[in-house]
């Protein structure tokens, strides 16, 4: 199975049609049907590794401050705990936990989801981020879980390589500030070449303000992993930043080049105060 990293950006794009959801939905409608999803999410972001591995897992909205729309979205995907099982036994000696109640698909997955596989008809388990680890870590285990793509198992990362809430610029919807283009573009270049050097980009002087968190940089470097395990590496699916300080790059290992309507500006955002959001 191929794989991919999306810049989710705000959960807005749930119900927004736009160049980025429409290369969400082209990836979706390429891809060979996957048995099932492996989301690894900057929204699932905690001091533990886990994996969902109930039944029927909770659609979450996990936000504030948006219209009572989004609220109303509802993803009824199906879990697969044979799954979690086997990402559980793939990550060892690292020990992930099987969670069975607590969380479910939050808007990192489904806003995605809703476009990439509209019909919620295939299983999607959840992996967490371990709040305690080093970037290493993250693309160590990226790599042990490459073996899923054997399985038939798609692994679809979501978050944004550049991601700072506090600056953003409501001025620049469809432009990003130049320490943020030129992040991406540092990030564009290791994932196109070398994905196994992701981890160093946190030597560059502009780290500190393109990933003032790391939650939302971190699940690129699973599809780094896993990309350098196969001994492969990514391809854009599509480009642009938002508000200044967003990134909506998006990745895919193994597939083929999308007609995804190229690279450039991205799409405006609905104008909810930053101090009101949670994206």
């Amino acid at each position: 199975m191929p794989a991919a990293f999306f810049g989710h950006g705000t959960p807005m794009n749930a119900l927004d049609h736009n160049r980025y959801t429409e290369a969400w939905r082209a990836f979706g409608a390429e891809v060979p049907r996957p048995r099932a999803i492996l989301v690894i999410s900057a929204h699932w972001y905690i001091n533990a590794s886990a994996v969902t591995a109930m039944a029927s897992p909770k659609t979450i909205h996990d936000f504030y401050g948006f219209p009572a729309e989004l609220f109303a979205v509802q993803y009824p995907a199906p879990g697969d705990p044979q799954l979690a099982g086997e990402v559980a036994d793939l990550a060892q000696p690292t020990r992930v936990g099987l969670d069975t109640d607590s969380w479910g698909i939050d808007h990192g997955a489904w806003s995605i989801l809703v476009h990439a596989f509209p019909g919620a008809d295939v299983p999607v388990v959840q992996l967490s981020i371990n709040a305690t680890k080093p970037l290493e870590y993250h693309l160590d285990l990226g790599a042990r879980l490459a073996q899923l793509r054997e399985r038939g198992v798609l692994i679809l990362a979501s978050g944004n390589v550049v991601h700072n809430l506090r600056l953003i610029d409501w001025g620049q919807p469809d432009a990003g500030f130049a320490w943020a283009r030129r992040f991406g573009e540092a990030a564009a270049d290791v994932m196109t070449t070398s994905p196994a050097a992701l981890a160093g980009l946190q030597a560059r002087e502009d780290f500190a303000v393109a990933v003032p968190t790391p939650d939302h940089f971190i699940p690129l470097l699973y599809l780094a992993g896993l990309a350098a395990a196969a001994g492969q590496t990514a391809r854009v699916l599509v480009d642009g930043c938002a508000m200044g300080s967003l990134s909506m790059d998006a990745y895919t290992v193994g597939c083929r080049e999308l007609a995804t309507g190229g690279g450039g500006g991205s799409p405006a955002l609905p104008r909810v105060p930053p101090d009101e959001t949670n994206i």
